[in-house]
């Protein structure tokens, strides 16, 4: 399994963990893998917190981090983004909030630290963004920089040159894929519909192969619909250099996921998702609950664009947690959550993940053998 990608950042599985818990992150590359912190929503001071847990913690492996920068840079100065945000909007939160008993926050809540954004503060604008990287490229254990909204811009490539780390993009499209090979990127990541969180319209069975010939020699990590043996050997037949996982680390115990929702993952079927574009106001795939129902519903006004959804949306999203309520918890997840039925520590999902994977070549082997 020693693929290109693994040989340069000397990993001994292809399996790259996408996770906003620092804990994850440390378990798989520690496995022999490669954890991907992402620091989207965390101020420069937040994410050198996590960072120096996590260089403390996982030894001489490589770890990565993702960001959400956009490609063109608007300038310094954030407009009043909340200012923005139609009172219509905030008016009908609030009586969904009061529909289902949904107490408002203390006043003395400064906010969780990955939830808490405001106009000037958020994580997918270039400002912040370029923060966020000058905190991460001082960890000389940073090998790997993705970023979920395009090719990043030309310096940031230059500057991951100089230090070795190795850059890619996730791509939803064909035509995505080939600008991330034009624009000078390392790899992609080719992301299917089932994935978690945002997505596209495109099937991973589809859409690897599809890229993997487009961008050919570049490297393909395949994405969507990816926890096990069998879907790794798929993607791995299908051209793709390595796996990217989001999802299935959601139901270990080092998962940054709360007790109810945590729950409601592992009773889930492949059924019980849906994409809704109440986070951000793109297209995002999530478990179903009484909430994303209610942003289908007649009496919503409709979701806002990016970044105005995500602090529409943010108090509400914190409401709900603290409230545990049963009815509106949700969590962004893919397809696979309906194979996550029981909660496994970080290292035995890789394990068996493995073993899956050469069952898999076995299996194939022995059918050309009888051939």
């Amino acid at each position: 399994m020693k693929t290109d990608l693994c040989k340069k950042l000397g990993l001994d599985a292809p399996i790259f963990a996408f996770t906003h818990c620092r804990d994850v992150v440390v378990e798989v590359s520690k496995a022999g893998g490669i954890g991907v912190f992402g620091a989207a929503g965390y101020t420069p001071e937040q994410l050198k917190q996590e960072l120096d847990w996590i260089q403390d913690k996982v030894g001489d492996k490589p770890f990565g981090i993702d960001v959400i920068m956009p490609n063109n840079y608007m300038g310094d100065e954030v407009p009043d983004l909340e200012a923005m945000i139609p009172e219509e909007h905030k008016v009908w939160v609030e009586s969904v909030m009061q529909k289902y008993d949904i107490p408002p926050l203390p006043r003395d809540l400064d906010g969780d630290s990955y939830h808490s954004v405001n106009g000037s503060d958020i994580g997918w604008t270039h400002k912040i963004c370029r923060q966020l990287l000058e905190v991460a490229f001082e960890y000389p254990n940073l090998k790997v920089m993705v970023n979920a909204l395009g090719t990043p811009p030309q310096d940031i490539l230059d500057t991951c040159k100089e230090k070795g780390i190795l850059v890619g993009a996730l791509a939803g499209k064909v035509k995505h894929a080939v600008a991330h090979k034009e624009g000078g990127l390392d790899f992609v990541v080719a992301q299917g519909h089932e994935a978690g969180g945002h997505t596209g319209k495109v099937t991973t069975m589809v859409l690897i192969p599809q890229v993997v010939d487009a961008v050919h020699p570049m490297p393909v990590l395949a994405a969507g619909g990816i926890g096990g043996g069998r879907q790794m050997a798929a993607a791995m037949a299908l051209g793709a250099e390595g796996v990217w996982c989001g999802s299935v680390w959601l139901t270990s115990p080092e998962s940054e996921v709360e007790p109810l929702p945590k729950r409601k993952l592992i009773e889930a079927t492949s059924e019980d998702t849906v994409q809704s574009k109440m986070i951000s106001g793109k297209p995002a795939r999530m478990l179903r609950s009484k909430w994303t129902d209610e942003w289908e519903s007649e009496e919503c006004p409709g979701a806002l664009p990016m970044p105005l959804q995500g602090m529409l949306a943010q108090e509400a999203h914190i409401r709900i947690a603290r409230a545990q309520n049963e009815e509106l918890a949700f969590y962004p997840t893919g397809q696979i959550v309906g194979m996550m039925n029981e909660e496994k520590g970080c290292k035995t999902i890789m394990y068996d993940m493995l073993n899956e994977y050469l069952e898999s070549l076995e299996r194939l082997n022995g059918l050309l053998e009888e051939a």
